[in-house]
C-alpha cells in the first residue's frame, strides 16, 4: 500500500506538470503550428469540420506540453525506482539519462530540418497535374508530430545498445557479427517509417540509422558488460 501511495503521488505530480505545460503551450499554439507548417511551404492548412480547429490546437498543445514536461516525467520515474537501485545502477542511470534526452532532441531536429521538407514536397507534388492537394490541419499535424516522434525514438539506438550490453542482455561480439542483417533491417525500417516510396528519402532515414548502430557498438566497446564475480566470492 505504501508503494501504491507513492506511485499515486508521483503520477499526480507528473499529471500536474503535463497540465501546466499543456496550458502554457496552448498560449503559443499558433506559433507552434506555424513552425510545424513551415516544411510544407503552404500558406494555410484546411479544416473540414467545425471542431477541427479547436482539436488541432489541443493536439499541438498536448504534444508540446508532453515535450516540455519530459524532464519532470523522467525524474518522477527515476525517483520512484531509486530506492530499489544499487549505487552502480544509480550512477549508470544518472549518466545515461542526459545523453538519451540529447539524442531524442537531435533525432527530432534531424526529422524536422532534413526529412520533413523533402518528404512533404514529394507527397504534395505527386500527381499534382490531376489532383489539387490541400493539407487538412488535423491529418497534417498528426502526420508531422508522429514522424518527428518516431525519429526521436530511432535516435535512441546507441543508448539502447549500450544499455543492453552493459547489463549483459546482449554481447557486443554477437552484435558486430550481425552487421549485414542490420544493414538490410535499417533499410526495411526506413521504408516503413518514411511516408514516401522513393528510395532517396528511405536512404536518408536508413543511413543515419546504420551509423547510430555503429556508434552504439563503439560505445559498447568502451562500456563493456557486467563484471564477472571474483573467484571465491
Amino acid at each position: 500500500m505504501q508503494h501504491l501511495g507513492e506511485l499515486r503521488s508521483r503520477l499526480m505530480v507528473a499529471s500536474f506538470a503535463v497540465l501546466v505545460t499543456t496550458a502554457f503551450s496552448f498560449v503559443f499554439a499558433t506559433q507552434i503550428i506555424e513552425i510545424l507548417k513551415a516544411p510544407s511551404g503552404v500558406a494555410r492548412l484546411v479544416a473540414l469540420s467545425p471542431t477541427e480547429n479547436f482539436t488541432t490546437y489541443m493536439r499541438v498543445s498536448l504534444f508540446s506540453g508532453l515535450a516540455l514536461a519530459m524532464p519532470v516525467l523522467l525524474y518522477e520515474i527515476y525517483a520512484y525506482v531509486d530506492p530499489a537501485l544499487r549505487s552502480h545502477e544509480r550512477r549508470f542511470l544518472l549518466t545515461l539519462g542526459p545523453f538519451a534526452l540529447i539524442l531524442f532532441v537531435v533525432g527530432m531536429a534531424f526529422c524536422y530540418f532534413v526529412l520533413l521538407p523533402s518528404s512533404i514536397k514529394f507527397l504534395i507534388n505527386f500527381g499534382s497535374e490531376v489532383i489539387e492537394n490541400q493539407l487538412r490541419a488535423s491529418e497534417y499535424i498528426s502526420f508531422v508530430t508522429t514522424f518527428i516522434l518516431a525519429m526521436g525514438l530511432v535516435f535512441e539506438i546507441p543508448i539502447i545498445i549500450f544499455g543492453l550490453t552493459k547489463v549483459g542482455v546482449l554481447k557486443r561480439s554477437w552484435l558486430a557479427k550481425q552487421r549485414r542483417y542490420v544493414f538490410l533491417l535499417v533499410f526495411l525500417v526506413g521504408a516503413i517509417i518514411t511516408p514516401t516510396p522513393d528510395p532517396f528519402n528511405q536512404t536518408i532515414v536508413a543511413v543515419p540509422m546504420y551509423l547510430l548502430f555503429e556508434i552504439g557498438l563503439l560505445l559498447a566497446r568502451f562500456g563493456g558488460g557486467p563484471k564477472a564475480p571474483r573467484p571465491g566470492a
